[in-house]
């Protein structure tokens, strides 16, 4: 279902920057599952480039059972840019989530002006998009924008108006990451690298596709997925 988006994504990338295969670690590029209703296969690709440290994205196909498509592009630690980051779920053709955000490092005015302000345009085209409902694992306030796209919409949606906000999404991120001048200072450098870690830890910590991963591929599985590739810069709970 989702399919197109990661075509999209890829041609996008690769004719934009100089990219070059970042590693995924061993057993998590890919794998299957005979778990549960239907046969579920996952994969996931990574690179990186001079502007963006860490680009990731995967798709995870159980057929008509459920379709998953997610990606976060990393900008390299001498830019302050937010995170991209894409969501998209189906779940029996019935339930689609969309989720699409230029995902903030720091929620100061300063910073909401430059880099956030300027999706309010596209917020307010996809104003349809934008319903406003409750998210039951994250805080609203942290690392997620007030223009975020977040919607349950109809399958006939997906392939319109979805991939529409899509391709307006990616491009209006495009021009800002041409348009960015890389840091300098020191201080502001560490900065970024700080949030960037804190950002993976509190994505780590309350992933709701951790359950999902677990219950198709094995908790081991799931849980190196999550802490070696996905949020690699997090670290597991200590149990005591």
């Amino acid at each position: 279902m989702y399919k197109p988006f990661l075509e999209h994504l890829r041609s996008e990338l690769f004719e934009r920057f100089e990219l070059e295969a970042r590693p995924i670690p061993a057993g998590l590029e890919q794998c299957t599952s005979d778990r549960g209703r239907s046969p579920a296969t996952i994969e996931s690709w990574c690179y990186q480039c001079p502007e963006l440290r860490k680009i990731r994205y995967t798709y995870m196909d159980a057929g008509d059972a459920m379709q998953v498509f997610n990606s976060v592009v990393y900008p390299s630690h001498q830019y302050d840019l937010p995170f991209l980051g894409i969501d998209f779920l189906s779940f029996g053709k019935v339930k689609n989530l969309v989720v699409l955000d230029f995902q903030p490092l720091f929620q100061d005015e300063a910073y909401q002006a430059k880099y956030i302000q300027p999706l309010q345009s596209l917020h307010e085209k996809y104003d349809d998009l934008v319903q406003g409902l409750e998210m039951k694992s994250y805080d609203a306030n942290q690392y997620f924008s007030k223009y975020l796209l977040f919607a349950k919409v109809e399958p006939d949606v997906v392939p319109t108006r979805v991939f529409e906000a899509f391709k307006d999404y990616l491009n209006l991120y495009w021009e800002m990451m041409a348009a960015a001048t890389p840091l300098t200072n020191p201080e502001d450098i560490q900065r970024v690298i700080a949030a960037q870690k804190e950002y993976d830890q509190y994505s780590a910590d309350r992933d709701p596709a951790h359950g999902l991963f677990s219950s198709h591929f094995g908790n081991e599985w799931a849980n190196r997925f999550l802490f070696e590739f996905l949020f690699e810069d997090a670290k597991p709970a200590v149990v005591a």
